[in-house]
Formats: structure tokens, sequence, C-alpha cells
């Protein structure tokens, strides 16, 4: 027992030992390999280390081919079925794809009963269907990791549904089953109709849209002047029967587009033919003209500032393609924007208003310039927050500032080289980024060029919206409005061509308008509309 025990001691002994001799031998290594540089060495440039520099190819390591300059954008295909709806679809390497139905029907298209459903269609979006309830829907949706989303606007309507291209077939049945099958359900109506009153009573915390707004109900009579969001008086006017009447009757196969990117045409065209052509063929109904008037709005409210717009015609609209594209490049020239802004050039500090105004007076809040462009007409001006007792001159400089581009000289070569590159630059990040493609976005209001939103969009899964979706919405609403999807460099080369004259000339058509003013918040110093009317009137002359 005793041999056992010291036998056992000797062999701890020896590795005990051994792992002596081991921990030394470790040593003796790390203290004859050659130390690695420090920080300070690296720092100062001392060539302490035997990698070779970084300039020197790597022996046996093959690089991957490099990223073409240019990558040829994807072939746009159409189709027109025999009931006049059109299908569209742009190929495109990206794994991703996106479908939109893009529908020629908007807020104009409402009646004094009707008025407020395209609101409501919007929040109704992707509900239960005649194939579907709700639940199933947005089970369907998140099995394949799909995007969907709704947009309203004054003349037009789109839902989008994108996921991975793979799933192209379950995104266009479920898209076409959610627009053309819908049962609003009572109990699904008045859920979003209790929403929709929350959502109009938030709208007083957004003086700029409820100006927006007034600016367009002021200074039209007729479809342009209806509201975009319900008013609270026909919320309880509003149902299910009002909102199928609606559909049956403006959801019509040839004011309708499936526009898609990222999808195959064939593809698209085999699963997407039979699920539509056996929509009935309609004369499409003419769109409901409007006058621009001009006219004042005013509301008092229990706020500590004043905020007011001025506004004119922009007569033409997108069917008069090169004066709104110069309404686009005088926005970008105006510019301004809050009275903090952190940032630089990019942030539109080079911009005229905010070099002439916002940088001289600090009483202001904001100070820009506002674009709305619809088919056939638009309205251009520019809007202002101040204290109560500055508002008067914050008037004062919006009206001398819109004078002065409609006056020669006014503007220099430079101010408008500077507002046409931003314009292209800023669109051109964009497609490079695949955010948004040109065209119709410049008439969609876009923060990108301070036009407002593309719509009120209501998405189920918000913070994973594709970008695809809106390349689809640019197809769809090209072809609503042109019948056709016009190439970036068509859009590009007109705003080369816009002169210094260009701008005085559409300035000038500006301000021959009748005005149109919308003030609210603290609005007892806001000057009169005749007088503010009048200088107009003796610069037009």
């Amino acid at each position: 027992m005793h041999r056992s025990a010291i036998s056992r001691l000797r062999a701890l002994k020896g590795c005990a030992g051994n792992l002596g001799t081991t921990r030394y031998a470790t040593s003796t290594a790390v203290a004859s390999r050659p130390s690695s540089p420090g920080f300070f060495s690296w720092l100062t440039g001392e060539q302490a280390s035997s990698f070779p520099p970084l300039e020197v190819p790597l022996a046996g390591v093959a690089f991957p081919p490099s990223l073409p300059d240019y990558v040829k954008p994807g072939k746009v295909e159409s189709k027109v079925l025999e009931n006049g709806l059109m299908i569209v679809s742009e190929a495109s390497s990206n794994p991703a794809a996106s479908v939109g139905l893009y529908l020629d029907c908007g807020s104009v298209y409402e009646t004094p009963i009707s008025c407020g459903a395209t609101h409501l269609l919007e929040r109704m979006a992707f509900k239960s269907t005649r194939n579907r309830s709700h639940l199933r829907i947005v089970r369907e949706v998140e099995a394949i990791g799909g995007n969907v989303a709704a947009s309203a606007s004054r003349e037009q309507m789109g839902y989008t549904f994108d996921a991975l291209k793979t799933y192209a077939p379950e995104m266009i049945e479920l898209l076409i089953d959610c627009v053309r099958n819908p049962v609003f359900l009572d109990w699904e109506v008045n859920d979003e109709l209790k929403k929709m009153k929350v959502e109009i009573a938030e709208l007083s915390k957004n003086p700029e849209g409820l100006l927006l707004e007034a600016i367009h109900s002021a200074g039209f009579l007729g479809p342009l002047a209806n509201p975009l969001l319900a008013p609270e008086s026909s919320l309880d006017r509003l149902n299910g029967d009002i909102l199928e009447e609606f559909v049956s009757k403006h959801y019509t196969a040839p004011r309708m587009v499936l526009a898609a990117s990222g999808v195959e045409f064939e593809e698209l065209i085999s699963v997407a033919e039979p699920l539509l052509s056996d929509l009935p063929r309609v004369p499409r109904t003419d769109e409901p003209k409007s006058l621009y008037v001009g006219g004042d709005y005013r509301k008092q409210a229990a706020s500590q500032l004043a905020h007011v717009a001025l506004a004119f015609e922009a007569s033409g609209g997108w069917h008069k393609e090169k004066d709104a594209i110069m309404l686009t490049v005088l926005q970008m020239l105006l510019g301004g924007g809050g009275s903090f802004s952190a940032g630089g050039p990019g942030k539109g500090m080079h911009s005229r208003l905010y070099l002439r105004v916002l940088s001289k007076y600090p009483e202001l809040q904001s100070f820009s310039a506002f674009n709305s462009i619809f088919n056939k007409t638009g309205l251009f001006g520019i809007y202002a927050s101040c204290g109560p007792n500055f508002v008067h001159k914050a008037v004062d400089l919006a009206v001398a500032e819109l004078i002065a581009v409609a006056t020669p000289g006014q503007v220099t070569q430079e101010q408008l080289n500077r507002a046409k590159e931003s314009t292209k630059s800023a669109v051109l990040f964009n497609l490079e980024s695949r955010v948004l493609s040109l065209s119709l976005s410049l008439s969609r209001p876009l923060c990108l060029l301070c036009l407002g939103p593309l719509g009120h969009c209501t998405s189920l899964y918000p913070l994973n919206t594709s970008v695809l979706m809106i390349v689809a919405e640019d197809i769809g609403r090209q072809f609503l409005t042109y019948g056709e999807r016009k190439p970036v460099e068509h859009f590009l080369k007109v705003v080369d061509e816009i002169t210094l004259d260009d701008i005085t000339s559409i300035g000038c058509s500006l301000i021959r308008s009748p005005l149109t003013m919308a003030s609210y918040g603290d609005v007892l110093n806001v000057p009169s509309y005749e007088s503010v009317s009048s200088r107009f009137e003796r610069r037009g002359k």
C-alpha cells in the first residue's frame, strides 16, 4: 500500500517536471519569435513586419470579377388584354420581385355620398375577401416573408406585394384576389373607421399637412377640392355598401395596370391573364374636370405659431411634361427647410430660401417651397411657420421670393445650374440605390425633392419596405399617365435643356393665376387675402 502511494507520488512529480519543461520550452519559443510591430510602429510607418505590403497581390489568391460600371436596365414588356387592362413587367437580376395593381381612381371620383371612400379603401386593403379571411392573408404573406402596402392619392390608387421572385405566382394570385374580391365585413369596416377618427384627430398636430389639404379645397372648384383624408362628417355615413358600389363602378379593366419588377414577362402573363381576362370591358370613364379659382382659408387654433401657405396654379400638370419638370427644378432652386438643419449643402442649405431668408431671419421656424402636380393641373407655392408677431413679415418674404423668380436677372446661371445638378443627382443616386425610379417620382410628393408623400401607406411590415416596390409603382403610374414608361435619360435631357428664360417664364405663368392662401394657428396678424393678391396682380400685368 505504501509502495503504491509512493509510485503515484513519483508519477505526479514526473508529470510536473514535464509540464515545467514544456512551459519553459514554449516561453523560449515565444521569446525567440520576432516581435510584431506595435501600434506606434504602424502609425509612424516603421517597417517591422515580414508580411508583404498591401499593394502586392497575394500568391495563389483568386480575386472575384469586378462589378461592371454600367448595368443595362431590364427591358419593359407590356400587353393590353382584350378588356383593356394593361400588364407590364421589367425583368431584373435581383432575387426579389414586386407586383402592383394600379388604378386610375382616387378622391377626384368621389361624390358627396362616397366622400372619404378612397381613404377607407386604402385602410381596408388586404382585408377579408370572398376566398380568404384577413388572418389567412396575413399568414400567407408571412409564410413567404412578403410585404404588402396600399396607397391612395387624388387621382390614383395602388396595391403592392413584394417578396422573393420564386413566390411570384403566389404573390400575383393573392394580390388580384384582394383587389377584385373584397367583402367589406361590417366589423372590419367599423374597426378601420375608428382608427380613421384617431388619424383625423391627429391631423391638428401636422399643420403643414392640414394646410396642403386646405390649399386644394380653397383653390379648386370640383373634384380636386375633395379631401384626401375623409372628413369627420363622413365617418358616420361610410359603410361596406358604399365601398362595394364605389369599387364596382371604378375598379374596371381599362383603368387598371398590373405592373411587376423582377418578374419575367411570360411568367406574369401566364399567371395573371387567366385571373384578369374575365373582367368586363367597359368604356373608360372621363376624369372629372376641376377648375382652379384661387381662394382663402383661415382657421384660428390654439397654437403658439402661425402657419401660412401661398400657392398658384401650375396649369397643364404632367400632360405638359416640360413645364412640370421645370417646376421641379424651380422647387429645388428655391428649396428651404427648417430653421435648424444639421448638415451641409446636401440638406438644402445652398438654396435661395435658405440663404436669402432662413439664415437671415431666426424668427422663422420653417420656410420652404412645395409642389403638387396632377395630370392636367397642379399647385406651386411657399409654406412658412413662425410666431404670430412675425407672420406679416413672413408673408412679405414669400411674396418677394415668388416675384423674384418671375423677374429676369434675379436668378443667376450658377443658381440654376446648382438646382439642375441637384435634381439630377438626387434622382440618379436613388436609382443607383434602387430606392426609386425617376419619371413620375418627380411628380409624386417625395421627401427627396421636398414634394410630400407618395400616398398614405398601409403596410403589414413597415420596417421591411421593398425598394422594388417603388420601381413597380413607378412603372404602373407611368403607364396610367402616359401609356408607356419613359426612360430616365429622357427626363434628364429635359432637365439639362432648362434655361434662365424658362425659369422666368414658368414663374410669370404661376403668379398670373389667382392666389390661393391658407393659414392655421394664431392667424390674427396674417395679412388679408386682398392685400397679398393685389401685389401679385400688379406684378403680373
